[in-house]
């Protein structure tokens, strides 16, 4: 069973590669970096940590905030005032309802279309028996 060797793993880390980039058409030597794995994860670990550091700050100082789902209001106050006009809104949608079935009534009444009453005879209790 292989055992771990904090002091192999290091020395891993530090050897040095050499990494050369040639034109392909005159083979010539176009650039050349001596560089480490471990150099390579600092570059890697730093190019991902400053991608999450723009695409935070995209969000967080862009309007790209209102796309996301349950952010779409800068603050709390924002957000109650929001759902106030909501219900002012509805409120006012119901009375402009009634209002116009209202409206359609005293029109129909002034044109003539008065639907029939109901003129039926209810039968009531005697006063006596409700008291008691």
């Amino acid at each position: 069973m292989a055992t771990f060797n904090s002091g192999d793993t290091w020395k891993r880390l530090r050897s040095k590669y050499r990494l050369v980039l040639i034109n392909e058409d005159d083979l010539e030597e176009v650039v050349k970096f001596r560089i480490t794995r471990l150099s390579v994860y600092v570059i890697l670990s730093s190019f991902f940590i400053l991608m999450m550091a723009i695409t935070t700050s995209l969000f967080i100082f862009t309007p790209l905030k209102y796309y996301l789902p349950g952010t779409g209001f800068a603050n709390a106050k924002a957000a109650r005032e929001y759902r106030k006009l909501k219900i002012r809104t509805d409120s006012m949608e119901r009375t402009l309802q009634y209002q116009q079935r209202y409206i359609n009534d005293i029109r129909s009444v002034l044109q003539g279309e008065v639907s029939s009453l109901d003129t039926g005879l209810l039968e009531l209790a005697p006063i006596d028996t409700i008291i008691d």
